[in-house]
């Protein structure tokens, strides 16, 4: 588009067609967000011309390819979702003063902890819907440093992470602990030895896959001299490099034990390669939480603290 559009006042109209570009860009197309938002592909397509029109800019690429964003979409869907969540305070906010609690809340839970028996998010999600039964959770599961940043950017209103190293632009509050093994599976050469037979160096000199953004994993594994040959992003990803049997890596324990009470997989050494990860919720330190997030807060650090 040759000439740019300017703005002026963001009317109802816009903020409509902003919703349906947010729901195109989740559900990653025109044609999956049909179900979404419950108009037909043609509509939908107008809606995006109209609000190309309205900025003055290009916002997805549509075609053979694919759908993709274009550099100006990629800005546009992140002020979008400022704007939105800005709306989402404002409006819960507004409904504090009157003590209800409704809206939507965004919550970022770091992977793979649902089945860790000291972990008691389930309790404290019963206990806040029978608190806030018109607040509609949605919840993401993320690496850690999107879970902090999605936080400290408002795009989630809390964060459940392993601790790792705190900042300034966030508050702490401790929930519960999850014990960390590094295993290795059928295949390895080390899965078959008695285990005194493996040695440390053996473990040092094995093929590692360790998680690839600074985390807890990745301070336990300098400490302890592993190498890192292989990266994932998720514990999933890291189960199904050790269960290649071409990798050794740190799990935790209450997933392992499926695959350890099934004897493809086993622990190394777990005296000396283990850590212990401490996961706390965490909430932006400014503004100070909305009342619905600090019903889920308060839920959330009560759950635990009864154990």
């Amino acid at each position: 588009m040759a000439r740019k559009a300017l703005l002026g006042n963001v009317t109802d109209n816009d903020l409509r067609l902003l919703r349906v570009f947010l729901a195109v860009v989740s559900c990653g197309g025109f044609a999956a967000a049909e179900l979404e938002l419950n108009i037909n592909r043609s509509t939908i397509s107008r809606h995006i011309k109209d609000l190309e029109t309205r900025l003055g800019v290009t916002l997805c690429r549509r075609g053979r390819g694919g759908f993709a964003l274009t550099r100006e979409g990629e800005q546009v869907h992140a002020s979008t979702q400022k704007i939105m969540t800005a709306m989402d305070e404002f409006q819960q906010d507004v409904h504090g003063l009157h003590q209800q609690l409704t809206g939507n809340l965004a919550i970022a839970i770091f992977d793979k902890t649902a089945s860790n028996p000291a972990c008691h998010i389930d309790r404290a999600i019963a206990r806040f819907d029978q608190l806030a039964p018109d607040v509609e959770p949605e919840i993401h599961v993320e690496p850690i440093n999107a879970i902090e940043r999605g936080v400290m950017e408002g795009r989630f209103q809390l964060g459940i992470i392993p601790n790792h190293r705190p900042s300034s632009s966030l508050n702490y509050y401790k929930l519960f602990d999850e014990q960390m093994y590094l295993y290795c599976a059928r295949g390895n050469h080390l899965f078959d030895l008695a285990e005194d037979d493996v040695s440390a160096q053996q473990i040092r000199e094995s093929r590692y896959v360790g998680i690839g953004y600074h985390s807890p994993n990745m301070e336990a594994s300098r400490s302890v001299g592993l190498v890192r040959h292989a990266t994932a992003h998720d514990q999933e990803a890291v189960a199904h490099l050790v269960l290649s049997g071409r990798y050794v890596g740190y799990l935790p324990e209450h997933y392992a034990e499926t695959f350890v009470s099934k004897g493809v997989m086993r622990a190394l050494r777990p005296q000396t390669f283990q850590y212990a990860c401490e996961f706390s919720a965490i909430v932006r330190h400014s503004p100070p939480p909305s009342r619905v997030v600090q019903t889920l807060l308060d839920a959330l650090v009560d759950a635990h603290a009864r154990v």
